[in-house]
């Protein structure tokens, strides 16, 4: 049986307040499981150091009367939402500390920088789970050198930090980081109405499963609990009917590490690029790296 593994990310206290409960509720529905990674530490979204257009397209409100508001505290304010997450049986991982900072600032971070931002997601992660974390996704696939030698030395057992075709175990200038890559396969939703301009959420969702058909082999589909768990619900909805109608199990990426043999998963190189539809470098499987 051909498999989607959904991949979850959790960028705000919004989407973490509305649109995971949404998601759970859909899912269950759907008899369909998948992955959540949280955001663990401040909600940034729209702050006065990155632009508000991430703010404006997931619809958050910022500002009062003209001043920005103080960022919430998911891991603590949302605390109880996560822990429903890992009740209804859905694994949990760590998306980042702060999301926002993490987007801006990991392309060129230092590496006390990197440790502390993974350190103290780690940390939260314990606190609100009372269990370490296995599984790290980095915000909007975006990496360097250290983060993604950290992925080995935090111990996490997979990670989904990049774009790509296949699981993998990652080669970076050379350097084999023994944590495997499950990377995500498809393109999101959101990356499909910017691509296919004029397209409907519908239609990208339609083309979405189709080209799940048209790929051979398992795929990570990467969603948002601020957009297919609240702005394109619906089309969401949609993806998961059109799956099931083409036969696919909808499993978790823990459920999809669990079937490989992670010995005898391929090396690749890793490289930095843009993709279509999402501006900005980001992490993604390259050519399979000759070493014996």
């Amino acid at each position: 049986m051909k498999r989607i593994a959904l991949k979850i990310d959790v960028d705000t206290c919004q989407g973490t307040l509305s649109g995971v409960p949404a998601l759970i509720s859909t899912l269950q529905q759907h008899e369909a499981t998948g992955t959540f990674f949280f955001s663990l530490g401040p909600d940034r979204t729209g702050c006065e150091d990155r632009p508000t257009s991430l703010a404006r397209h997931y619809g958050l409100r910022t500002r009062l009367n003209g001043r920005y508001l103080p960022a919430p505290d998911i891991g603590k304010r949302c605390a109880q939402v996560l822990r429903d997450a890992k009740n209804a049986g859905f694994e949990v991982g760590i998306h980042a500390w702060d999301r926002a900072g993490w987007e801006m600032k990991i392309q060129k971070a230092d590496p006390p920088w990197v440790e502390t931002e993974m350190s103290k997601a780690c940390a939260r992660f314990s606190e609100v789970f009372s269990e370490i974390a296995r599984s790290h996704a980095a915000a909007g696939w975006r990496m360097n050198r250290h983060a993604l030698r950290l992925t080995q030395r935090l111990g996490f057992s997979y990670a989904s930090d990049c774009r790509g075709e296949r699981p993998f175990i990652p080669v970076i200038d050379g350097e084999i980081v023994t944590c495997p890559q499950l990377p995500t396969t498809l393109p999101t939703l959101d990356e499909t109405l910017i691509v296919e301009a004029g397209s409907t959420p519908e239609q990208a969702a339609d083309k979405i499963v189709q080209m799940s058909a048209d790929i051979a082999g398992d795929h990570v589909f990467t969603l948002r609990a601020e957009l297919e768990g609240m702005k394109h619900a619906g089309a969401f909805e949609r993806m998961l009917a059109g799956w099931k109608d083409k036969g696919y199990q909808l499993i978790s990426l823990h459920d999809l590490l669990a079937s490989l043999d992670i010995k005898a998963l391929p090396r690749h190189a890793v490289r930095f690029a843009e993709i279509p539809g999402r501006p900005g470098l980001r992490m993604i499987q390259g050519p399979e790296f000759p070493f014996e």
